[in-house]
């Protein structure tokens, strides 16, 4: 369980942080998956370069007003989060959202990430 709470711990203060890009390139594997319903159109992202190329895109395109993120709870391989997020987008303005993240740890990396919002 010690791994998994240093990852956990990890990804939580990196978020906190807004340091959304190094959490990628520091805690996930690099065939990680990504399941995120604000692409709604899109499959699954997989792999780290993806991952990390569609946050870039975000954070270019928003502006990040406050961001909470809750301490993780912590079960064998996974971990979850509560991230609330106050942000404008250049395309769909001012968005407050609230999402539960799931992570699945396996061999000391992230390998897949999926988010529930509100």
């Amino acid at each position: 369980m010690k791994d998994i709470e240093k990852i956990a711990n990890r990804l939580v203060a990196l978020c906190r942080e807004q340091k959304f890009v190094e959490a990628y390139k520091t805690l996930f594997s690099e065939d990680a998956e990504s399941v995120d319903p604000i692409y709604r159109n899109h499959a699954p992202s997989k792999g780290l370069i993806n991952l990390v190329e569609r946050e870039k895109q975000f954070l270019a395109k928003s502006e990040i007003h406050s961001i909470t993120v809750s301490d993780p709870l912590l079960s064998l391989n996974y971990f979850a989060v509560k991230l609330s997020m106050d942000f404008t987008h250049e395309e769909r303005g001012r968005v407050s959202m609230s999402e539960l993240c799931v992570y699945h740890v396996k061999d000391g990396r992230i390998v897949s990430q999926q988010f529930f919002i509100d």
